[in-house]
């Protein structure tokens, strides 16, 4: 099931298999995902086509700096012949939901998705109303160009369960996506509804994870908090989407127990994001990604069953 899946959305995104599946296993393992790369390489094309590869409800909105609160979550109305207030719900209220340069919308905007990504719920006027399972929100942001955008803080970016590039296709690729562009855009059909995601869900709550490699997370997450480069270490947040992730990789590669290589190559796309370079160790050169590399290199690996 996951591989269909993953055969789907590569129709559209050619030859950036490691992303696709990335991407995948954000929706398996019920988390957010972050897109995050230059214009033209294909961020909305990924989060379109795996919202189509899943016969669910989805919905698209366009960050811009106009945008309020309201837009997202929706707005209470009044209804002159019923004299009470009708909840008219926004897009929010879908399956997955693709927030398409999410940076460009003020902060006030911004953090309307907060409870929504972790609580699966909104609180609007009072009443608290439940968002529909599962439940996926696809961002993407530009990091090259700033004017005019809104910097994500740390507490919205520890929501997303993952933040990945897709980068450059490489030249045969790219002779693909020329072929296919010649011909309109690829049609895909849904491969997967939702009762079968949310089964897939609940299966990987079920994969083992023995308690060597439970005590390697939490070492892993207490290194990021002694890095001397670091000004901002992992939260106990991150050890537990790290454990979802790792079981989540762990079930698509039809195993029922977690390894440590599952663990260190989700690794940068879940934790590279959560952490902050202290400016000394930044002016060196030192990024987020070498922290995380310098991290896993200094905990030790356990091994045995």
């Amino acid at each position: 099931m996951f591989d269909s899946i993953v055969s789907n959305v590569s129709v559209v995104l050619r030859g950036k298999h490691e992303a696709v599946e990335l991407a995948v296993l954000s929706l398996l393992a019920d988390g957010h995902l972050l897109i995050e790369d230059v214009p033209g390489v294909g961020k909305t094309s990924l989060a379109k086509a795996l919202a189509a590869s899943v016969d669910c409800s989805w919905q698209r909105i366009q960050f811009t700096p106009d945008l309020l609160p309201s837009d997202v979550i929706g707005v209470s109305m009044w209804n002159r012949e019923r004299e009470s207030f009708n909840f008219q719900p926004g897009p929010i209220f879908a399956n997955i939901v693709l927030a398409d340069e999410i940076n460009r919308a003020s902060p006030r905007t911004q953090s309307a998705l907060l409870e929504a990504m972790e609580e699966r719920q909104v609180t609007i006027d009072g009443v608290t109303r439940r968002l529909p399972r599962p439940f996926l929100v696809i961002a993407t942001q530009n990091p090259v160009e700033h004017e005019g955008t809104y910097r994500l803080p740390e507490s919205q970016l520890d929501r997303f369960l993952m933040r990945i590039s897709i980068g450059y296709p490489d030249r045969a690729s790219e002779l693909e996506i020329l072929d296919t562009k010649s011909h309109g855009e690829p049609r895909i059909e849904p491969v997967l509804g939702v009762a079968e995601i949310v089964s897939m869900i609940e299966a990987i709550d079920r994969v083992r994870m023995a308690d060597s490699i439970r005590e390697y997370l939490v070492d892993l997450v207490h290194a990021s908090r002694r890095h001397a480069g670091l000004a901002l270490g992992l939260s106990p947040r991150a050890t537990v989407q790290l454990a979802k992730a790792s079981r989540a990789m762990a079930a698509a590669r039809g195993r029922d127990y977690v390894t440590p290589d599952d663990v260190q190559a989700l690794c940068a796309p879940v934790l590279a994001h959560r952490i902050v370079v202290g400016h000394d160790a930044a002016s060196r050169g030192l990024t987020a990604h070498d922290a995380i590399n310098d991290i896993v290199s200094a905990v030790p690996t356990p091994s045995g069953r």
